[in-house]
């Protein structure tokens, strides 16, 4: 089995992973449908790039204004795993030509980098600081990091009223959950020893232990999932994608510089990673949040009198 051939498909699975299977006419009018009342409440387009049809919202209206409690919506969450899943492995088999180009950039830039690893690693600079530094920095995308942030946006949205807010926590959670058994099954398959393993360089099917190999990066696809998920929920505010997409970067550099990782694990594991919390925004959103927030907006502008502020 050729290695780089297994990798570059793998590592294009999220990309097609979040289309709908084909469906009947009345399903396909119904979809239709929802995906115009998705649209009018979202404005002129999905935010998703890959939208996928519109599925059950994390956050239904009966769940708006923490009417059902803290906990009820999280009942959803084995039956939206297991949808996720299934459209996630069965991707390859059904990837539409639209999305083709997905596979061609990605899988392609994955390819080329793994191709160029051992080079890159031999003459990157390194130091005893920079695997120190790396090594610390590395605890911010671990599982015990960002699933307490995911908790924290929940749970302080649903204390405070913010819906929006209580969503992105919501979601965060699910892409978490998705790509953390996506990288156990691709960490298995692919086996590749780490920068540190074996002769150093970055064997596929060679590691001693394929549960923890190195392709691809954990902490990337984790931290770049919850960070699509929070960009995509709040799109108009440049901060946060340059706070939550800085931050993911962080981490993919410290483990590059702990050595833990080849800068091709690191691309693989961003790039999956965000496009899950794509297809989750896609797949979850109350498109109703954003016709609140919208309206929001407005009346912050208008004084009690009636007058602009």
């Amino acid at each position: 089995m050729n290695p780089l051939l297994v990798v570059f498909l793998l590592s294009a699975l999220p990309p097609s992973a979040q289309q709908p299977a084909s469906t009947t006419p009345a399903q396909s009018t119904s979809q239709t449908t929802t995906v115009q009342n998705q649209k009018q409440g979202q404005g002129v387009s999905n935010r998703s790039v890959l939208k996928p049809a519109p599925g059950q919202e994390a956050i239904k209206e009966k769940d708006l204004y923490d009417r059902t409690g803290y906990l009820h919506p999280f009942r959803r969450m084995p039956q939206f795993l297991f949808v996720d899943q299934e459209k996630i492995w069965s991707s390859p088999f059904r990837t539409p030509k639209r999305d083709a180009k997905w596979w061609a950039i990605w899988g392609g830039a994955t390819a080329g980098l793994i191709a160029a690893d051992r080079y890159i690693e031999r003459n990157a600079p390194t130091n005893a600081t920079l695997v120190r530094v790396g090594n610390d920095a590395s605890y911010l995308g671990e599982a015990y990091t960002l699933l307490p942030i995911a908790a924290g946006m929940y749970f302080i949205g649903t204390a405070k009223g913010s819906d929006h807010f209580r969503e992105a926590g919501m979601l965060s959670f699910e892409a978490i959950a998705d790509v953390g058994i996506m990288q156990l099954v691709l960490k298995e398959v692919a086996g590749r020893e780490r920068p540190l393993e074996g002769n150093h360089n970055g064997a596929f099917e060679e590691s001693p232990n394929r549960w923890n190999s190195s392709f691809p990066s954990g902490h990337a696809i984790s931290t770049f999932a919850i960070g699509s998920v929070i960009a995509h929920e709040y799109p108009h505010h440049w901060w946060v994608k340059a706070l939550i997409y800085g931050y993911g970067a962080g981490v993919a550099g410290a483990r590059l510089a702990a050595q833990r990782h080849f800068p091709g694990d690191v691309l693989a594991g961003g790039v999956m990673g965000w496009f899950v919390g794509d297809y989750v925004y896609g797949k979850r959103h109350n498109p109703e949040l954003d016709k609140k927030f919208s309206a929001r907006a407005i009346l912050s502008h208008i004084s009690i009198g009636g007058g602009m502020n």
